[in-house]
């Protein structure tokens, strides 16, 4: 039992390394390759004019940790390839990313920051949630639509809603991590800070698949921070924002933690409410709610610097997570 134990300790350890070095090595010869496809960001029309010089900075970055995770995660062991956990978070990982890499690709090549027509992303979105679900229930043996309460410390069995809480928690994840992604280096810290805690109830729930999985994406995501900090030299575009998204759901639903993720995600749940309030008020009212949403820029309008921001969002996003390690290890 020692040995099996030492052996997921240093699987877990190795994944993180191993997804670390893979992605340091990637960046510095993929950010040039997207300087000579001319693959730059497109700042938006109305967006504060201090982001203006972030105009053709390389984006797509979330190619690199994607790659980065999933090789070191079947380099260390191979035959986790028909693991069904790792099977499915390959799934919610690259799915969601390649939705995001075709809209990245729509807004480069027409040189405008409009890509895929809303409508087209959301059923896209949708369809990758359905897929998740039906997956889990063939994959799964034990895959049920029961959820947990941690503060009342049961389980209740949600039944026909269960689907439709998963559908809810792809969308929501993958379009609140999206709308994160507007400072250098913010939605990269907050993803690293809202995975931890998962990786510690794959742990305590005896999943090496899982924890191995999380670290692996934290590994990635630490490498390619070089990069994507102020001021950043690649940003992760949509393909990295919305793969994260869906691997933060993916991660919520096979640890059964899916309230969990309210909690350790209230910067994401808090950054999409921010863009909800804003358009429903302005056309209540035909004013503006906040000076500019997502919220992180109404703080920029305020005056505070976008480190300011990035690091004082980040705090926020550590102690969500402190916070849902407390309660899910009630």
């Amino acid at each position: 039992m020692d040995i099996l134990r030492s052996f997921a300790f240093v699987r877990i350890i190795a994944s993180f390394v191993l997804a670390y070095l893979i992605c340091l090595f990637i960046m510095p010869k993929f950010i040039p390759f997207l300087h000579r496809l001319k693959f730059g960001q497109i700042e938006r029309e109305e967006g504060p004019q201090s982001h203006k010089v972030k105009n053709g900075t390389p984006t797509m970055g979330g190619v690199v940790f994607i790659i980065a995770t999933v090789l070191a995660v079947i380099i260390i062991r191979p035959s986790t390839i028909l693991d069904p956990y790792v099977f499915l978070l390959t799934f919610a990982f690259v799915a969601n990313g390649a939705i995001g890499l075709l809209d990245d690709y729509l807004i480069v090549v027409k040189k405008s920051n409009k890509g895929l027509v809303p409508l087209h992303k959301y059923l896209l979105q949708s369809v990758v949630a359905i897929g998740f679900y039906l997956l889990a229930l063939w994959l799964i043996p034990n895959f049920t639509t029961t959820i947990y309460l941690n503060f009342a410390r049961t389980s209740v069995n949600i039944g026909f809603l269960y689907p439709v809480l998963v559908y809810f928690m792809f969308t929501a994840a993958t379009n609140g991590v999206n709308l994160s992604d507007g400072l250098d280096g913010l939605a990269t810290g907050l993803t690293m800070m809202a995975i931890a805690p998962f990786v510690i109830f794959g742990l305590m729930q005896k999943s090496t698949s899982i924890a191995s999985y999380g670290m692996a994406a934290i590994g990635a995501l630490l490498a390619f921070m070089f990069y994507n900090y102020h001021p950043a030299k690649i940003f992760m575009g949509d393909v990295g924002s919305l793969a994260l998204g869906g691997l933060l759901a993916a991660l919520a639903i096979l640890t059964n933690q899916e309230l969990l993720l309210i909690i350790i995600g209230i910067v994401f749940v808090i950054e999409a409410l921010s863009v909800i309030i804003q358009v429903v008020y302005y056309k209540m009212t035909g004013k503006r709610f906040f000076r500019m949403a997502p919220i992180h820029h109404h703080f920029e309008m305020l005056g505070w610097s976008e480190q300011q921001v990035v690091l004082a969002f980040w705090f926020g996003g550590f102690l969500a997570g402190v916070i849902g390690v407390l309660i899910g290890v009630m």
